[in-house]
């Protein structure tokens, strides 16, 4: 099940599951669901969207414009170095020549939500805006202190992010900001759908790519993983409760913009595209 969040001209946000006829409308097709797709998650109501959306009766929106799948979740945590030849091309694979020797982790605020389609802002703060294609796991139960057997578990989907940064002040201010560069607004673009577990039984197998302006900058595959899912999912419950609805950004593979000679950099005008295997494609330009 491809789940969504839709507005048509009334601008209102609504649930829906992207079908091959169309998007169709959860609420208007059954009242009883819940309004957002993090709500369907905290109330358990995958199973009702699901026959739903297979509905004889289901409700089909025409015109619907996608937005960010879940546009108010409680956390954003965020895996960095979390390939390998990402930590080295950053200079930053010093526990091992395999990277870090365990996840390492920041964060992002709700207010950097984007959706599909919609403008990255390039902000007059930072001259170093860089890219970075991602699987996002969504969590679909609440999580705490559970084991890594049991991780995958607490699960509902995935969903495809770009973990926007803005080098300057993530590398170059004191101390290191990495939060402070990762969050400004606009900087976690993700969607166009959550794609439920049942759909990818195997997530660390998916091809994962980035475009620049049509110029592949990023190619690799969710296999090369140095902390796979199910090894982050718990190894963040020990700290502190996934509730569903959060998004765990995964890490980003090699080719970022910083790392390369010269660097590269986005600017207004351009426009990204991250393509995950058997998730789609996000699509945002920049402004």
């Amino acid at each position: 099940m491809k789940l969504v969040t839709f507005c048509c001209e009334s601008k209102e946000l609504r649930p829906g599951v992207l079908t091959e006829a169309g998007v169709v409308d959860l609420v208007a097709t059954d009242p009883s669901i819940s309004s957002s797709i993090r709500e369907i998650f905290v109330n358990d109501e995958l199973k009702k969207a699901s026959a739903a959306a297979a509905s004889d009766s289901a409700v089909l929106v025409q015109n619907a414009t996608l937005r960010a799948p879940i546009s108010d979740p409680q956390k954003i945590v965020c895996i960095g170095l979390n390939y390998r030849e990402h930590a080295i091309e950053s200079g930053m694979a010093k526990d091992s020549e395999f990277g870090p020797s365990e996840p390492t982790v920041f964060s992002k605020f709700p207010s950097a939500i984007l959706g599909p389609e919609e403008s990255i802002n390039i902000p007059a703060a930072s001259k170093e805006v860089d890219y970075e294609a991602e699987l996002v796991v969504v969590v679909g139960r609440r999580a705490k202190a559970v084991s890594k057997a049991e991780a995958m578990d607490y699960v509902a989907g995935y969903t495809i992010g770009n973990d926007v940064s803005a080098r300057d002040w993530q590398l170059k201010k004191p101390g290191g900001q990495w939060m402070m560069g990762k969050t400004f607004d606009t900087f976690a673009p993700i969607g166009p759908a959550i794609v439920t577990t049942d759909e990818i039984p195997n997530p660390e197998s998916l091809s994962i790519t980035l475009r620049l302006n049509g110029e592949t900058m990023q190619d690799s595959t969710t296999g090369e993983l140095i902390f796979g899912i199910a090894e982050v999912v718990s190894y963040l419950s020990q700290v502190f409760t996934l509730e569903p609805g959060d998004l765990i950004f995964t890490g980003t593979p090699s080719g970022v913009g910083f790392a390369r000679k010269p660097p590269v950099f986005l600017k207004a005008g351009d426009v990204c595209e991250v393509e995950i295997e058997g998730l789609g494609v996000l699509r945002n330009p920049c402004v």
